[in-house]
């Protein structure tokens, strides 16, 4: 099951800069993140983005978790 779903985020370089989006379409996860954070629920998103399935949400959520799941993350200082 798990990877059913991120076999749904995809990453295009002609498609939203080669930001992951959902089945190559141009909905960035990212975008899908934020208006999860925001309060909407998957219900709400998929009234307002019809060509959106439950699973492309679940699939953002998986990809985003196993983002955080690092071994250790490194402090960058721009000059």
């Amino acid at each position: 099951m798990e990877q059913d779903l991120i076999k749904r985020i995809t990453i295009n370089p002609e498609i939203c800069f080669g930001k992951p989006t959902i089945r190559n379409m141009r909905y960035p996860v990212e975008m899908i993140l934020d208006l999860l954070s925001a309060g909407m629920t998957t219900e709400e998103l998929i009234e307002d983005y019809p060509s959106l399935e439950a699973d492309d949400i679940k699939a953002c959520l998986l990809f985003a978790s196993k983002l955080v799941k690092v071994n250790s993350i490194h402090k960058v200082i721009a000059a």
